[in-house]
């Protein structure tokens, strides 16, 4: 399992802490997310043999954020 931190400085509410979390929890081999709106930041833990990072960036940016 690995643990990576994404730079999202377009969260600014709820609605984006939902969207972004529902959107990388529908990856498989993903473990776990914790959205930090204060922090503008996803934590995200995840089996790098089911899914990579550029997956799961993808993903964030598929919800409609930027990834700095």
């Amino acid at each position: 399992m690995e643990t990576k931190v994404f730079r999202v400085p377009g969260m600014t509410c709820g609605h984006c802490r939902m969207a972004v979390s529902q959107a990388v929890k529908g990856l498989a081999g993903v473990a776990a997310v914790d959205v930090d709106l204060a922090n503008k930041k996803v934590t995200v833990s995840f089996d790098p043999g089911r899914v990579d990072e550029q997956a799961i960036q993808a993903a964030i940016e598929g919800a409609g954020y930027e990834v700095a």
